[in-house]
Order: C-alpha cells, then structure tokens, then sequence
C-alpha cells in the first residue's frame, strides 16, 4: 500500500514529523506500505506563486499527483494561530476536488498544548469533508510537552496510535487487496 503524507510543518525536523514517524513505524508493523513524503514547505516559489493547478511546475504537479494517488494520505500539520498553516491549505486548494473522494485520511497535528488538538475536528476534518475523503475516525495530536525535542515520549500518544491505526488496519488491509486484484496477472487459460 502507498502511504503519503503530506507534511505541513516549516520546521525540519519537526515534532509533526517526529509524531508521523511513530505512526509509519506502527502501520508497518500491520501492513506492507511503501511510503512517500511532500514536504509543502519546500516545493519552492513554483508552488508559493502558483494560484491554480495549470500554473504549478512539472515537480509540484507530480506532488499533487502523488497525494491524489495514494492508498492512505496522512495529512500532518502544526498548530498555527488555532488552524494548520497557509502552505498546508494551499497545497490541498490545488488538488483535484473529486481526487481525494472515498480515500482514506488520517488526521495528524501538532500543537502548543492540548487545546490545540481541536485543530483536528474544527479545520482538518472538515477540510477533508469537503473532497468527500474517508477520514480515519481516530485522528492523532500531540502537544509540545509529549516530545523530547522531536522525540515523541507520551505512552498515551503510542496508544492513540496504536488504537487509531488497528480501528482502520481491516479497512486498508481490504482496500490494498481490492487495488491488487485489480489488475490480475494474465492467464493463458
């Protein structure tokens, strides 16, 4: 299964990052995925100007394309000013509307403390709900204090994770089997 996660945090490293890698560390512990990573804030002056999709590059265009094909989007972002951050939207203003129907989401986000964490329901969830994307039920935050600079310590964090990812693993375990059998290999029969 392709997993992509698109990364709206600034910083590198970031806590986002460090918060996304326990999830691709415990997903693989459950699934074969392959995994890709956009990085939003380094797609360059092609991506920061671009006001529709015809104006990107052919490397922001292949971005977009990654995020709209695969099997499971993560979208991570830090909390800024009480929503994710501008270059995190914009990159999902380029997306194609209906690219992102019936796919799976799973929510991610960083933030000062924990009343930030309502970033997830108040803006990311209904950003999503707008491309009709399956949002995974459990989405995943973690505040500034579950980190050791970019390492996350929190157990209850772990186990967010753990029950956010084994809620969905059945899900994409069928998803990732109906791609597969999708295209059978030929038979001479």
């Amino acid at each position: 299964m392709r997993v992509v996660v698109v990364n709206g945090s600034p910083s590198r490293p970031s806590k986002t990052m460090g918060l996304v890698d326990v999830v691709l560390d415990t997903l693989k512990g459950m699934l074969p995925i392959e995994t890709s990573r956009i990085d939003v804030y380094r797609l360059g002056a092609g991506f920061t100007g671009a006001i529709e999709r015809d104006d990107v590059p052919p490397d922001v265009e292949s971005a977009l394309r990654l995020a709209e094909d695969a099997g499971l989007l993560i979208a991570a972002a830090p909390v800024f000013r009480g929503s994710y951050p501008g270059m995190f939207k914009h990159f999902f203003d380029l997306v194609d509307q209906y690219a992102l129907a019936g796919k799976p989401v799973l929510l991610a986000a960083t933030g000062g403390g924990d009343h930030h964490a309502l970033v997830l329901e108040h803006a990311m969830r209904p950003l999503f709900g707008f491309f009709q994307a399956l949002t995974v039920p459990v989405a995943i935050f973690a505040s500034a204090g579950d980190f050791d600079g970019t390492v996350l310590l929190n157990p209850r964090v772990y186990g967010r994770v753990q029950t956010g990812l084994t809620d969905v693993a059945d899900l994409l375990r069928a998803r990732a089997t109906r791609a597969a059998g999708a295209h059978p290999p030929h038979s001479n029969n």
